[in-house]
């Protein structure tokens, strides 16, 4: 079943391609969204092109690991920093009502807050290096691991807590043993957006002022109405990005080998 559904998977990508192959490639199909057969490309790409632009990036040129490094490095900080923070703030205010009431109208003003514009604001603060980009991406992961293990939290049983309590559990084996396996499955699947989240502070960041970077490579093609780089770089990102969530998954599965897979639970 599983080699049946990637064959499908990979002929829906395949067919996508040639689609988007024939719509581009001039001479190929009639064009009748544009004057002539060159602007379609012009504006979409061409993902011959897009192919060539990466390989020569990766194997020819060679000159695009400086900047996926930084990109890379930027994203990994700000997706580790912010899950931790929204780990940790998660379950403080889950487990202490009284903060949770003093903080709350504060948290939701700060998520409802479009974060994107504290980019400038974290470039005068941190500088165009590294910090700025970091700190951007740990804005856009914090509120969403908080809000997911604020919510595992709150979600425990209260017949587990009675029970748990009855038997002589004292506060640390109560977070350990019932309120942090509650939340485990909240935290991976906020974990699992947080991924291009991680990833989108890191190139906003890049825009707005950098000399390294996927965002800054990206950036520099769009200003020479390179399209083809431009479409290449998003490949990139978007190739690490789904390696970055795959990661996630095998540590998701590996800690959670007590929750049963769905034919189990379709069994049962």
């Amino acid at each position: 079943m599983t080699h049946k559904l990637r064959l499908w998977q990979f002929g829906l990508l395949a067919a996508l391609l040639a689609f988007w192959h024939l719509m581009t490639a001039p001479g190929l199909l009639p064009n009748f969204m544009f004057d002539n057969d060159t602007q379609a490309a012009f504006f979409f790409g061409e993902p011959l092109k897009v192919a060539q632009r990466v390989w020569a990036w990766f194997v020819t040129d060679a000159d695009i690991y400086e900047h996926l490094l930084v990109t890379l490095a930027e994203t990994l900080m700000a997706f580790g920093l912010g899950a931790l923070l929204g780990l940790v703030c998660g379950l403080w205010l889950a487990l202490s009502p009284l903060a949770s009431a003093v903080a709350d109208p504060y948290i939701k003003a700060m998520n409802a807050m479009p974060r994107i514009i504290l980019a400038p604001i974290f470039s005068v603060w941190f500088g165009l290096g590294m910090g700025s980009k970091v700190a951007l991406g740990v804005t856009l992961v914090f509120f969403i691991v908080f809000f997911n293990v604020y919510q595992g939290v709150k979600e425990v049983s209260p017949v587990v807590l009675a029970n748990a309590r009855m038997l002589g559990a004292h506060p640390r084996q109560l977070l350990r043993f019932v309120y942090l396996p509650s939340a485990t499955s909240w935290v991976f699947s906020s974990l699992h957006t947080s991924v291009g989240l991680a990833f989108v502070g890191a190139v906003v960041g890049e825009y707005l002022g950098s000399s390294r970077g996927v965002g800054y490579l990206i950036l520099q093609a769009e200003g020479s109405f390179d399209i083809n780089t431009v479409m290449a770089g998003i490949v990139v990102l978007t190739a690490f990005a789904l390696a970055l969530d795959a990661l996630v998954g095998r540590v998701e599965r590996s800690l959670m080998t007590w929750q049963p897979k769905t034919g189990e639970t379709e069994k049962l």
